[in-house]
């Protein structure tokens, strides 16, 4: 149950601690005040604990941040909640404090028990934790492809439908790729033979990574030939004879001055060095100048291998690394192409045995649906009729689809649409063209009732879903409610005093001036202050002494219904 809530900076609420602990989790807390107090903060608070999406423009006009804080207390039963607590890091204790804070900047975080969570994972818990319904929740009944959903959910078969779904994703997956393989094998061997002749030219032609770059290195070379003999030999005899002579002559000349001069050793070492290297360097010439040789019958080769390796690199890659890269690509899909009959008949098996399993599945979802109407149907009309729908008829139509996998669909192959009719010997007929705005809510607030009995959800928030409901069927919707609160927590925002009079705690929302600024504050009443706030619901600005004592009758009425 929600036990304690506390606001800071949102909209225009500037502070705010609330407890709601009555001890036994169970209990009807109502809201009210006028339109415009600040009711819908309270539920755009929750809906930010529950993942929803944040804005900067709710946080109070000059502050930094705003933060939302709720303290969840939870029943022993609740293992999921607990092991998914545990999964996320945030603990397992009886107590969850769900925190998040907004900056001006558009930065939003949650935390859970002091733990970091996304937003879908915040979702994911507080689904365990807390159901809202909105007034705008019962156009969801005008909407027969979301009626599946409200079955499913009621007859317990989303863990069943979700199975059906997995192995019909994988069905379909696996359908779409037997279509493509089967396309493909149209243009197999076209293809094939275009690959096998793009693979032969380039393993014909053997290219080597980087051979393009030494051959145009070679062609230079053997181009200029003759001018690198000459250049080479004129090199070599000027080293051999006028630099090698010389040098050698200084060589005998710096040994007679280091005869003469000790000092003078480091230098005629250093010059015989020069005249010992100047000699390798000639050796080396002549090997140089021996290594060349002008060979045209080779450049024409070289110049030949050149453009067929041009060739390969305007039709397969701009470097031979492509070229070669291309031909591995080529051989791999040729290996595919080769083993695509085999599977074929490997897909075509396991697409079959996917659309029996998908059959079977759906044809189970089926006839448990079709089990879950008729309770449905019984439970609904005992809801509707404590709801002030004497001898209404609501029933689950089932459209005729043969059961056949082409008209299967990601929730089975079953279509419904919800027929209602509110007034007795009339035909029941489909909900958005026989229901009101108030039959609507009442018959939201039947699903929700059967709904909360069935999940393990402790804390249930109605927003203002007695919309368009008034006198009796308002005493009715009120006795619901309060009955609901028997064994749950039930919150409920309301314009109605039928309502109001039941609730074991009533706030009062209202809005205020302070220092020249607009604040929203939210109140407790004590039980003259609760007589007051239910004859201000009845008469607005005229209550007189008969309000009163009309809203003093139906407070006590509601105490004694407790």
């Amino acid at each position: 149950m929600l036990s304690e809530l506390r606001i800071e900076n949102l909209a225009l609420i500037e502070s705010l601690h609330l407890d709601f602990d009555q001890g036994d989790g169970t209990g009807l807390i109502v809201m009210t005040g006028e339109t415009g107090a600040g009711k819908s903060i309270m539920m755009r608070a929750l809906g930010l604990l529950a993942g929803g999406r944040a804005s900067a423009d709710w946080i109070r006009s000059g502050m930094e941040t705003c933060t939302v804080e709720a303290v969840f207390v939870l029943r022993p039963e609740n293992s999921r909640l607990r092991r998914q607590l545990a999964e996320y890091g945030s603990g397992d204790d009886d107590t969850v404090i769900i925190r998040r804070m907004i900056t001006t900047a558009g930065r939003s975080k949650l935390h859970i028990n002091g733990s970091p969570v996304t937003t879908r994972q915040a979702a994911e818990l507080t689904e365990d934790l807390l159901s809202i319904a909105s007034q705008h929740d019962h156009q969801k009944l005008l909407q027969p492809q979301l009626h599946l959903d409200f079955l499913d959910t009621l007859g317990d078969l989303w863990p069943l439908r979700g199975e059906f779904a997995a192995t019909y994703d994988r069905w379909q997956r696996c359908h779409a790729e037997l279509d493509q393989l089967r396309r493909q094998e149209q243009d197999k061997e076209r293809r094939k033979d275009f690959l096998k002749y793009q693979v032969d030219e380039i393993r014909g032609a053997a290219p080597v990574e980087g051979e393009d770059e030494q051959l145009l290195v070679e062609k230079k070379r053997l181009k200029s030939a003759d001018a690198l003999i000459r250049l080479s030999q004129e090199s070599y005899a000027l080293l051999t004879t006028t630099v090698g002579d010389g040098l050698t002559q200084i060589r005998r000349n710096m040994e007679q001055v280091v005869a003469l001069d000790p000092q003078a050793a480091k230098l005629a070492e250093d010059l015989s060095g020069y005249s010992f290297l100047a000699e390798d360097y000639a050796v080396e010439i002549r090997h140089y100048r021996d290594s060349l040789e002008s060979n045209p019958l080779r450049l024409e080769r070289v110049g030949e291998r050149l453009d067929e390796l041009q060739g390969l690199k305007r039709k397969y890659g701009e470097t031979l690394s492509e070229v070669l890269r291309f031909a591995e690509a080529a051989e791999k899909e040729l290996e595919q192409l080769e083993g695509m009959e085999a599977r074929g008949r490997e897909l075509e098996q396991r697409t079959k045995a996917l659309e029996t399993e998908a059959c079977t599945l759906a044809a189970r979802l089926s006839a448990r649906r079709r089990q879950a109407a008729v309770e449905m149907e019984r439970a609904m009309a005992t809801e509707l009729a404590s709801l002030a729908f004497r001898q209404a008829g609501f029933a689950v139509i089932w459209q005729e689809v043969e059961p056949v996998s082409a008209n299967l669909r990601p929730g089975g192959w079953d279509r419904i649409e919800f027929f209602f009719s509110a007034n007795p010997g009339e035909p029941a007929r489909p909900l958005a063209r026989v229901a009101s705005g108030g039959e609507l809510s009442r018959l939201m607030l039947a699903l929700k009732c059967l709904f909360a009995r069935r999940d393990m959800v402790d804390t249930v928030i109605f927003d203002e879903v007695d919309a368009g409901i008034g006198g009796e069927a308002a005493e009715a919707v009120a006795r619901k409610i309060r009955e609901l609160a028997t064994h749950h927590q039930v919150f409920c925002i309301t314009h109605l005093p039928q309502i109001a009079a039941r609730g074991h705690l009533h706030f009062q929302v209202a809005k205020e001036v302070v220092e020249g600024r607009t604040l929203s504050k939210v109140l407790p009443l004590s039980r003259p202050q609760r007589v007051r706030e239910l004859s201000r619901m009845l008469a607005g600005e005229s209550v007189s002494g008969h309000t009163e004592a009309w809203a003093e009758e139906l407070l006590t009425k509601g105490e004694a219904a407790a």
